[in-house]
């Protein structure tokens, strides 16, 4: 599995809230939620997640268990997200939902074309590689079929 996009460069411990805003979950509407991502962080933002490879530092998503941020996240056009560290839930809450995730500290800078090859296990970020701890096979799976429910489905 390859995934590819321009560099968003976020800090250290950007929680649930600060990605998506609890005052936007009275509603359904994925498509509010992708317009306000961000938003108490950087109004602007959301604007240029569309293909993008969000490089962050440790604890990305710690916070609230809230679901509704990896859906916005990728509502939002986010393809792959790359930290050092995530919160436990929030890995697992965007593998989930299709989002894949890699583990690596990274510099960053913003636009740069990142390229992640989850099968040979590497990051490229502005022709310098790195390598990335691999995910299990299932979870590629479940990335592959574009999220847990649709992977269930294609089994049945």
């Amino acid at each position: 599995m390859r995934v590819e996009g321009h560099a968003v460069c976020l800090p250290p411990d950007i929680d649930t809230d600060l990605i998506i805003a609890g005052r936007y979950l009275r509603t359904k509407d994925r498509s509010i939620w992708a317009t306000h991502v961000f938003e108490d962080l950087d109004p602007s933002l959301a604007g240029r997640l569309r293909e993008s490879v969000i490089i962050a530092g440790k604890n990305f998503g710690c916070g609230s268990s809230r679901e509704q941020a990896a859906v916005a996240l990728k509502e939002a056009g986010v393809v792959c997200i790359i930290a050092p560290s995530f919160a436990r839930i929030f890995f697992r809450n965007a593998i989930n939902r299709g989002l894949p995730l890699a583990q690596a500290d990274l510099s960053c800078h913003e636009g740069e074309q990142v390229v992640i090859d989850f099968s040979a296990g590497i990051v490229t970020v502005g022709g310098s590689t790195k390598e990335i701890p691999p995910l299990s096979p299932r979870m590629l799976e479940i990335l592959a079929a574009g999220g847990l429910v649709e992977h269930w489905r294609k089994r049945e």
